[in-house]
């Protein structure tokens, strides 16, 4: 962050712009929203939207949309509730600009019949600069007028309020160039010139395909954005509820916390809840990216948007609305499209400049030709090619469009991308750090023997240990409880629990001082066997040792060697004994891992692999590894559901499968690849093109064709993006 950085509680909302034609209207914005105190906001032209995050001590949403207004654009509140309306209006606004484009067209086809004149007055013949009418001058006035200035009159609005704004567009270049073919054709044939050539045609035809483009354009930026509408119509609009004894259908912004629901079999769970009465099978596909279906009984908690399968549920609501994991999935996919790759500075810092550059390239143009030939008409016609050809919004969508649809296809696939920076940062991981109970493992240990010593029994020691350990959240403990339970063994409520860090819990359980943990911590000598073991002491005597397996994922070889096969080396770091540690690597595939590590100790590991310069990640469970996954350049959070790995971890992996992260790192390199083709077909258009018209190899019709399909071909290039796959290496 910058000068947000250091604020106390700033506020994230997200404006629906309205107006914006390229890049450098982005760039405008953005710029003007940063000057505001408090503010950092960034600017996704492909979604005409702004991800702005502000301190309300110092300015507020009102002075926000002030802001954007004064700058020339619309601006509004967009959320969740305003969102269908946000669509209604783009797509009347995409059937208005169609219309206008037929009937420019309409207007353009009957003087298309003087493009051979055009060419006729090309390079080779700009001496003559003349050409045969096929209609009448005073026809085509009046066939070209209402396309320049009815049609075209959003070019003239959108350049003066660049200018009004103190910079340049797209629409200062087309209604500049346009008007001055325009305005020579009507002078030369007021005059009565009839041995000079009149350049109607180019103006209206210019404009009609720049129209043509914004269409294509605006229906394939429509495509990128639709991960994201999928997400929206998952959630059912109605649910059935019980009220006072009665079942009623309600529409589901209505519901609130504590209504019990009732979901029949293939309908969509309205609410994320848990459920009270019924078994099923839910599909949760669309939050996962897992297509096989989960099994659900009560107590078990199910989300909004899953579907559910052949039983019939009752489910008690604990969010609703804005408050469901499918909603912060959403806000979290939309920062995250709205947010910039460092990849993408390159383009922002030639868009900010790029209009005045092409004046200036324009201006020289026409002097130099006019110096060199003195024919004024050809003069004017390659400054009018250079201004029609040169558009900046090519470089403006390059970045934008493909991070949409990458972090839409990941969104799809339960791969939940926090920002641009670390998809970007993503696709140059060495080395991946991970976590084995949970991340590697099941991470649901089992008891597989007890150890005891003279005098004290199985059931004795497990009774005991169990007690001590109800109330922590260890997956040691919650095998030892578990056990316990299977057993039939009467737990007792401990008292005076302590816990010290990465060792193991003490207290008193039934009159006795019970400590269980770490065998080295309580001076038993660690197994030989694969296992991890707690060691409980009783009344400062060692009772025995517990021995818990935890077995590894189905999934975790294969995940590794797709790891390996991209070029990532996986060291695993455990708190487990080296026995352990070295049994699950050898079963994983894993080469390289650290036993014995302390929690804390798990950050300072992960800083010395950055030191010998490899971009390293980190994969943990989001909670118990923070400090590590801090630490990490990226971090991934395993098999989350909980919104504080929404919050913490660079990317949040809904499944807990490793292979999640051999999946984002194939989606990073996939995503970045069409940035960086993008990148490169933007510019070296305007690097061939503009040196092309400037040197009379290009009339403006041809120049006004690039420019306009030159916008449609980087979007369409971002959307074959869509043939990505989980799976992939």
């Amino acid at each position: 962050m910058n000068k947000a950085s250091g604020l106390s509680a700033t506020q994230t909302v997200e404006l629906a712009i309205g107006g914006m034609t390229c890049a450098a209207c982005a760039a405008r914005i953005e710029r003007q929203l940063n000057k505001l105190p408090g503010v950092e906001a960034t600017v996704n032209l492909p979604a005409e939207r702004a991800h702005v995050r502000f301190d309300p001590a110092q300015v507020d949403v009102e002075r926000l949309i002030a802001t954007i207004v004064k700058t020339g654009f619309s601006a509004s509140l967009s959320t969740a509730e305003t969102r269908e309306e946000e669509k209604a209006r783009k797509e009347a606004a995409y059937r208005a600009e169609r219309r206008r484009f037929w009937i420019a067209l309409l207007f353009t086809l009957p003087l298309l019949s003087q493009m051979p004149a055009m060419f006729e007055a090309g390079f080779e013949h700009a001496a003559a600069g003349h050409g045969e009418d096929f209609l009448p001058r005073w026809l085509q006035f009046l066939l070209a007028t209402p396309v320049q200035f009815w049609i075209g009159a959003r070019f003239y609005a959108g350049g003066w309020k660049a200018l009004r704004g103190g910079s340049g567009n797209m629409d200062v270049l087309v209604a500049l160039g346009t008007t001055m073919a325009w305005a020579y054709s009507t002078v030369v044939w007021l005059a009565g010139w009839d041995h000079l050539h009149v350049y109607y045609e180019a103006s209206a035809t210019v404009i009609t395909l720049v129209l043509l483009g914004k269409i294509l354009e605006a229906r394939a930026k429509a495509k990128t954005g639709a991960a994201i509408e999928a997400l929206l119509h998952l959630q059912p609009a109605t649910a059935h509820v019980e009220r006072n004894g009665e079942l009623i259908e309600l529409p589901v912004k209505r519901l609130i916390p504590g209504d019990i629901v009732l979901v029949r079999p293939g309908e969509a769970v309205p609410v994320d809840g848990e459920i009270v009465a019924g078994e099923s099978s839910l599909n949760e596909s669309m939050l996962t990216g897992e297509s096989l279906p989960v099994a659900k009984r009560p107590g078990d908690k199910v989300f909004a948007a899953t579907v559910n399968g052949e039983g019939l549920l009752r489910v008690k609501a604990t969010g609703v609305g804005a408050h469901t994991l499918l909603a912060g999935i959403i806000r979290l996919v939309e920062a995250a499209q709205g947010s910039k790759a460092p990849v993408q500075r390159l383009a922002d810092r030639v868009a900010a400049i790029f209009v005045p550059v092409v004046l200036v390239i324009a201006g020289l143009t026409f002097a130099g030709w006019l110096w060199a030939y003195g024919d004024f008409t050809f003069a004017l016609v390659n400054a009018v090619a250079v201004l029609v050809i040169a558009c900046p919004c090519a470089l403006g969508l390059a970045t934008p469009t493909a991070i949409m649809v990458g972090t839409g296809l990941g969104a799809r696939a339960g791969i939940l991308i926090k920002n641009a920076e670390a998809l970007e940062r993503a696709e140059k991981i060495d080395l991946l750090v991970v976590d084995k109970t949970g991340t590697l493992t099941e991470g649901q240990p089992q008891v597989i023997g007890v150890k005891v010593g003279a005098g004290k029994t199985a059931e004795e020691v497990l009774r005991l240990a169990a007690s001590l350990e109800q109330g922590s959240t260890h997956p040691l403990a919650a095998a030892l409880v578990a056990e316990a339970k299977r057993r039939g063994l009467e737990l007792v409520t401990p008292e005076a629990v302590t816990a010290v860090p990465g060792r193991g819990l003490a207290g008193r359980v039934a009159n006795h001082a019970v400590k269980a943990g770490a065998p080295d911590w309580l001076g038993a000598f660690a197994s030989d066997a694969a296992t991890s073991e707690v060691a409980v002491e009783i009344d400062g005597v060692l009772a025995g040792t517990i021995q818990v397996a935890d077995p590894l994922r189905a999934s975790s070889r294969a995940a590794v060697a797709r790891l390996v096969k991209l070029g990532v080396e996986v060291v695993m770091l455990t708190g487990d004994n080296a026995a352990t540690a070295a049994a699950i690597a050898r079963e994983a595939g894993v080469s390289r891992f650290e036993a014995n590590v302390l929690p804390e100790e798990k950050a300072q590991h992960v800083a010395a692999l950055k030191a010998t310069g490899k971009t390293v990640a980190m994969a943990g469970d989001g909670i118990n590894d923070a400090p590590a996954l801090a630490a990490a350049d990226v971090s991934f959070a395993m098999g989350a559901g909980a919104d504080v790995a929404l919050q913490t971890a660079d990317v949040t992996l809904m499944r807990n499968d490793l292979n999640g992260v051999a999946d984002a790192i194939s989606l990073s390199r996939a995503t970045l690849a069409k940035i960086r083709q993008n990148l490169f077909w933007a510019f070296i258009y305007n690097v061939i093109g503009l040196p092309a018209a400037a040197l009379g190899y290009l009339n403006p019709v041809i120049a006004g064709a690039a420019m306009a399909l030159s916008s449609v071909s980087v979007v369409s290039n971002s959307l074959l993006l869509r043939r990505w796959r989980p799976g992939a290496i």
